[in-house]
């Protein structure tokens, strides 16, 4: 913009807050708006600004060129907001960058029509990922329950259903789906127990689909550890009972 378009511009904003441009105003214009052209979109730039309301209903609208390039900027950048460049087969990336940057400038001034609608993405899910769904509780679409308890009820198993261990109820503690394990004991901040790091070990395998230890395979278990033990005690104190070896010298009275 030269001094020239500049006060062009300024007769322009006269227009709305009755300015009195001068020579002296077009050249500092002029300098602060160097690489902006006196276009369509420069002229709109002044209009956004004097139809947008003042934040203080008392205060005087006067544009600046700061006003006049931000707002310019963004008239044009709304007009790429669909754009999608579209390459050519075996393009180098010196046509790339000139066919992009012709087209960003064609559609950002306006000269070419901006792209109507945004790009969707096409195809279903893979299989892949349909199984994976499925091994983590999704059943299909979702259907409408038939009452308020059956609403509550899915709401519940929607919120807390997850993989691994909470994802049941605990068969040790009795803790609900979603909820961590609790220890034995309660005190007043914590009555029902303080929760553990870790789930039982019972609402681990249930989770994982091996079958529950009944009593006798429970008992047959501990059994086993305790005579593993004594096992283990017996021989530490076999080991302790060995005499030090008696060290013979060569050549020595037998």
């Amino acid at each position: 913009m030269n001094p020239r378009d500049a006060a062009e511009l300024l007769g322009h904003c006269a227009m709305f807050d009755n300015r009195k441009p001068s020579q002296g105003a077009a050249i500092a214009w002029a300098s602060a708006l160097h690489d902006v052209p006196l276009d369509d979109d420069t002229k709109a730039a002044v209009a956004a600004y004097y139809t947008t309301a003042p934040k203080d209903p008392d205060a005087k609208l006067w544009i600046l060129p700061h006003h006049v390039r931000t707002l310019r900027s963004k008239i044009r950048s709304a007009r790429l907001e669909n754009f999608h460049y579209e390459p050519l087969a075996n393009e180098t990336t010196a046509e790339y960058l000139a066919r992009y940057r012709g087209q960003v400038q064609a559609i950002a001034s306006g000269r070419a029509a901006a792209p109507s609608g945004r790009l969707a993405l096409e195809g279903g899910p893979s299989q892949e990922f349909m199984r994976e769904l499925e091994a983590h509780g999704w059943e299909g679409n979702r259907t409408v329950p038939g009452s308020d308890e059956e609403a509550a009820e899915a709401e519940l198993i929607d919120t807390v259903r997850r993989s691994g261990p909470l994802g049941i109820e605990c068969p040790a503690c009795g803790a609900p789906m979603g909820r961590p394990c609790k220890t034995p004991g309660g005190s007043a901040k914590q009555p029902l127990g303080k929760p553990r790091s870790k789930p039982h070990t019972a609402r681990i395998r249930a989770a994982s689909g091996q079958p529950e230890v009944t009593v006798e395979q429970r008992a047959a278990e501990e059994e086993r550890r305790r005579e593993a033990s004594r096992r283990a005690l017996a021989r530490m104190q076999a080991e302790e009972e060995i005499p030090d070896a008696e060290i013979v010298e060569p050549g020595g009275a037998s």
